[in-house]
């Protein structure tokens, strides 16, 4: 038996480098879920697995994975009732933003906040296209600058295009195991390319009819860096949502809402929405929480209710 890390994985296929450095393409044997949750790809870019090898010694069967310290999932895009695995045993994770080319969605934020801190997984913002932002993007890139950096996240401003700002992220990325995501057109193949100059990963630009980005990076891989550490490229996103989580789990995993709770009338239990003596609504009309994260939650707090009611109901 031989045991290896999963460094790419292409849905039916996962290919695996081994402790002595060969690497293998494998399937799975048997089925593998989740805390009970159906998983679309049971195997993660990331995982530590246990490889029964073919004759050929390049081919073999994912029969084990070895326990994860943490990993990152998401309700699957094409089946709702089923969750994707993003990767497993990361150090941290990176998001790539824009505030123009594509043009900013910042509730995306928020949401991609809420795959990483149930597990507490360090989080980096990262804000793309500086050169072609103008006095108003830099005054957005600001305030959201503001609103990350005072409840403990990482933000930076880069240009991967005029290779501005990379270093710091090296600094940010070296000897850690770092997944690095974000919506389609974001620049983040570019960016990618632009930390290590081995790297050569597709880019495309933007559609001139949509606006929008178009997906490059296929299946998700990690890649060794030069410098030290390993990334997890994925796939762009276009949509997040979360069918493994109920609303309390929101309540607890908006870090500021949560570190507040204990002085709600109801403690843990709030949701701070119509609750009385609600500490978290109580800093928001003093200014003390960000009411832009606040209508973020209950947007979520309300898609998450309506989505999954009939799953938390199936037995009535």
């Amino acid at each position: 038996m031989n045991q290896g890390i999963v460094i790419k994985s292409t849905g039916s296929w996962y290919t695996v480098k081994l402790e002595d450095g060969t690497i293998a393409s494998c399937r799975i044997v048997g089925r593998f879920r989740l805390d009970g949750h159906k998983l679309t790809n049971p195997v993660a870019v990331g995982d530590f697995v246990k490889v029964l090898l073919e004759a050929d010694g390049i081919t073999g069967s994912i029969v084990e994975i070895l326990e994860r310290t943490n990993y990152v999932v998401r309700q699957s895009p094409r089946k709702k009732h089923d969750l994707h695995l993003l990767a497993s045993n990361i150090d941290q994770a990176m998001l790539i933003m824009t505030i123009t080319q594509p043009k900013l969605k910042q509730g995306f934020i928020d949401r991609f906040l809420l795959m990483t801190e149930p597990y507490n997984i360090p989080a980096i913002i990262v804000f793309n296209k500086a050169d072609v932002y103008n006095e108003d993007d830099l005054y957005v890139f600001e305030v959201l600058k503001a609103i990350y950096e005072d409840i403990g996240y990482q933000v930076h401003l880069v240009s991967a295009l005029k290779e501005e700002g990379l270093e710091n992220l090296r600094k940010v990325l070296k000897d850690k195991t770092t997944l690095i995501s974000g919506q389609s057109g974001v620049g983040k193949s570019t960016l990618v390319n632009g930390l290590d100059p081995k790297f050569k990963l597709k880019t495309q630009e933007l559609s001139d009819y949509t606006g929008k980005g178009q997906h490059t990076t296929t299946f998700a891989e990690m890649f060794d860096l030069d410098f030290g550490g390993a990334i997890i490229d994925t796939p762009g996103i276009k949509t997040l949502s979360f069918n493994n989580l109920e609303p309390i789990d929101v309540a607890h995993n908006f870090r500021e809402f949560f570190e507040l709770s204990e002085a709600c009338k109801f403690g843990g239990n709030c949701l701070h929405r119509d609750e009385p003596k609600c500490a978290v609504k109580e800093a928001i009309e003093k200014g003390g929480i960000s009411e832009l994260r606040y209508f973020n939650y209950l947007t979520l707090l309300e898609e998450i209710e309506e989505q999954n009611y009939w799953e938390r109901n199936k037995k009535m």
